[in-house]
């Protein structure tokens, strides 16, 4: 599927309503700060109507994960379909995909549905430490799921994996965005959070040109879900219809606010402040 035909893709899907519809595809934190729960919370911020398909359920809270059930591909892809036949999503997300056959239900789902766009979490690992995709399926991800994505938002260890190379810099990051953008993706938005320094630098590259968002590092253990919030405010800019750059810079600011105005909770790596208010843009 090419970059175009995933713009057009939301027009093959049934009706519209009036208020706009986004799918979240991923698992379950039963902590609530990560996962399917962060991502509803964030597409009630965006004023967006949450979907959801889930891929697995998972014991966890601020500490780790404790235990995962992953749900069978076939139940995956009846989700995904009986959502967008009757609610029409104007956009989706991907989130945790556990292994190789969820990654394929997910992919051959959205290319059977033609939904789009679709934002690409590649979520490998928990801010834990915690594995969350099979290492056997990373090379099913590359080749299944990361051609049908809109935006693709990699963290720096997930890029690593994906492109097979260290990235130790800024430079780095700059030269590795469109490096990923070669495995399919029409843009990607390369989050720097894991580079040391005082100042967070995000690199984005949509196949013309490359951006890069800097902000000051914000002090805090309170990080959990910050790679699902940032995706599904991504989508969720999408599905209320504003173009890719305006939809980037504003789940960057809203994922920023709500990591500094945290509600302090759990003893590990703690959940964000989902209901901070968006802001236009």
């Amino acid at each position: 599927m090419t970059p175009g035909e995933r713009e057009r893709g939301r027009d093959a899907a049934p009706a519209r309503t009036a208020v706009p519809v986004a799918l979240t595809i991923a698992g379950s934190d039963s902590g609530g700060g990560a996962g399917i729960q962060a991502d509803l919370k964030t597409f009630e911020a965006f004023a967006v109507f949450g979907t959801t398909a889930i891929t697995a359920v998972t014991a966890q809270n601020t500490r780790g994960v404790f235990a995962v059930a992953v749900l069978e591909p076939s139940m995956i892809r009846a989700q995904i379909r009986a959502v967008y036949e009757d609610l029409a999503p104007r956009a989706a997300k991907t989130g945790m995909l556990a292994n190789a056959a969820g990654v394929g239900a997910v992919a051959g789902a959205l290319r059977e549905t033609g939904l789009a766009p679709v934002v690409v979490d590649p979520v490998m690992v928990a801010s834990s430490g915690d594995r969350l995709l099979d290492e056997d399926a990373v090379e099913t991800l590359r080749e299944r799921l990361l051609p049908l994505a809109a935006i693709l938002t990699p963290n720096v260890p997930e890029a690593e994996l994906l492109l097979g190379r260290t990235l130790s810099s800024v430079e780095a990051l700059r030269e590795a965005a469109p490096a990923l953008a070669e495995l399919g993706p029409a843009a990607v938005l390369l989050k720097g959070g894991h580079l040391p320094g005082p100042e967070i630098v995000d690199v984005a590259w949509d196949g013309r040109e490359l951006r890069e968002f800097r902000a000051p590092r914000i002090d805090t253990r309170h990080t959990h879900g910050t790679g699902c919030t940032l995706s599904a405010a991504i989508a969720a800019g999408l599905a209320r219809g504003a173009d890719r750059w305006t939809a980037i810079e504003m789940a960057i600011d809203y994922t920023r606010r709500a990591i500094a105005s945290a509600p302090g909770l759990g003893s590990g790596h703690g959940p964000l402040a989902h209901r901070v208010p968006v802001e236009p843009r």
